[in-house]
């Protein structure tokens, strides 16, 4: 019970990528690029063994982005052609590929890292992709004029995708939408039926992720607008409740998400965010078995995974790993506490 895992993303090494930054530029090229991203991915997996996690991911080292490392191996999407646009609803602006036909990946995306980190573990492996809405609300559209067919575009080559990650040994495949704490209404109306487009066939266990994003500025400044009580899970964990999706990670530590709305996942497995990614404190193994403890109310121990709120990719690397010790030390606590 208690099984600790990360939400996803996790700091580049200062050789591979420029630190603190989501969009980081890569400091290697060509072959070498193509050799320190394995690298990268091997070390992130072994360093989180050493921090004493109990389900790893390859930490998405070798990706410059969470959305745009998929979709640089798709046909239909012009990068050279860049559109500024809004992102979850003009939140904050970024200059973002264009699709201009139709979507179609070329091979596989991500079967590098992949089976880097399954040669490299023996523990359960997970690995994340962006999920429909958001990877719809991350990139312009010049080709389908409907948000909800290109999201069942990507859905397609997600599931493709997806079903080769299964075949190379991943135990778990995440699906991350924060787009779904932005636009509630679309989940129900399509979001949900995308997303479960994209885990369609996959027998291996599957999640979805659903924050309140990184800790950038601009979504430490929206969560500032949110009020007392953030009520958004309010609206979409039913529809999820009602799904084929196995698991369903959410954000709790230093949150207002009030706790109890996790009853509307009765029956899922539940990853419980217990580390800020907002702030550079480390927090201590107690202050995790806090959290876990506050949330066991809700939901039963063998269902409960305590994770990270969000990825981690903008840390220094001593305080994203210094966090992770205390995930697992904290899940510690709590276990021995259950067993006694």
């Amino acid at each position: 019970m208690l099984q600790t895992t990360i939400a996803g993303s996790l700091p580049k090494p200062l050789w591979l990528a420029e630190p603190e930054k989501l969009w980081a530029p890569w400091r290697l090229e060509g072959a070498a690029l193509e050799e320190g991203k394995r690298d990268a991915t091997i070390l992130a997996v072994k360093l989180q063994e050493d921090a004493g996690l109990d389900i790893v991911g390859d930490g998405e080292q070798a990706r410059v982005h969470f959305v745009h490392g998929f979709l640089a191996n798709l046909d239909g999407i012009d990068f050279a052609k860049k559109t500024l646009m809004g992102i979850r609803n003009n939140r904050y602006k970024a200059e973002v590929p264009t699709v201009t036909g139709p979507i179609r990946r070329k091979g596989p995306v991500h079967a590098m890292e992949a089976a880097a980190a399954r040669a490299h573990t023996a523990r359960k492996l997970k690995f994340t992709l962006p999920g429909p809405m958001t990877i719809v609300d991350t990139i312009a559209d010049e080709h389908y004029g409907r948000r909800e067919d290109l999201a069942m575009a990507f859905a397609a080559v997600l599931n493709e995708e997806a079903k080769e990650l299964q075949a190379l040994g991943v135990d778990i495949v995440q699906f991350d939408e924060p787009a779904f704490n932005v636009y509630m209404k679309e989940v129900s109306d399509w979001g949900v039926a995308a997303l479960e487009r994209a885990a369609e066939g996959l027998t291996c266990t599957t999640a979805v992720h659903i924050c309140y994003g990184y800790g950038i500025k601009a979504n430490i400044d929206w969560k500032a607008t949110l009020g007392d009580s953030w009520r958004h899970y309010e609206e979409t964990f039913p529809a999820l409740r009602k799904s084929s999706i196995g698991q369903v990670s959410l954000e709790c530590r230093n949150s207002r998400v009030p706790l109890d709305l996790i009853r509307l996942l009765d029956g899922k497995d539940v990853l419980a965010g217990c580390i800020d990614v907002a702030s550079d404190a480390v927090e201590t193994p107690e202050e995790v078995a806090e959290t876990i403890r506050a949330v066991l109310a809700y939901v039963a121990p063998e269902k409960l995974f305590p994770c990270t709120n969000c990825g981690m990719a903008p840390m220094t690397r001593g305080v994203a790993y210094g966090k992770l010790a205390a995930l697992a030390k904290g899940a510690a606590l709590v276990r021995r506490e259950l067993a006694g």
